[in-house]
């Protein structure tokens, strides 16, 4: 990946903080709550972008300070009932926005020789920084669209 598509990516990533503030400034407690089709709520949206932040950030971490770790598949459906995705969400979402903060000022702080480490997932095989970027900086972007789909909001 060249560095303008990085950077790029990189200002999609941290913009997604906006996005999620946004939309759930457009949201109702009735909201948070509403079901479309068989996607989750808002609310479970919220609190898995939270975990997610936490698994992908310890697994950026990895990356970059050990040797090819070896990183482990997370099943978010198990995770959603098991933590309890119908508690509040005000811990979950600050838990995201400061997480997806450190985790740009962190890549940005990278080399290019850092930004060609990579770690070995047990599903998914090869796992390099740039994919987990590219993966990363889309991900919020569609779960604020599944958020603001359960709202009853037309997204297009």
């Amino acid at each position: 990946m060249d560095l303008a598509e990085r950077s790029l990516l990189l200002e999609m990533y941290r913009a997604g903080v906006g996005a999620v503030r946004e939309a759930v400034a457009s949201l109702s407690i009735t909201d948070l709550d509403r079901h479309a089709g068989q996607e989750w709520t808002a609310r479970e949206v919220l609190h898995h972008l939270a975990d997610a932040e936490l698994i992908e950030g310890v697994r950026l971490r990895r990356i970059v300070a050990e040797d090819g770790p070896n990183l482990e598949w997370a099943d978010e459906e198990e995770y959603a009932r098991r933590l309890h995705y119908d508690r509040p969400v005000d811990a979950s979402i600050a838990l995201f926005e400061s997480l997806v903060v450190a985790n740009v000022e962190l890549l940005r702080s990278l080399d290019e020789a850092q930004w060609r480490r990579e770690g070995w997932h047990s599903r998914g095989g090869r796992y390099t920084l740039d994919g987990w970027l590219a993966e990363m900086a889309h991900h919020t972007q569609d779960h604020v669209a599944q958020m603001l789909r359960a709202a009853g909001r037309d997204v297009t």
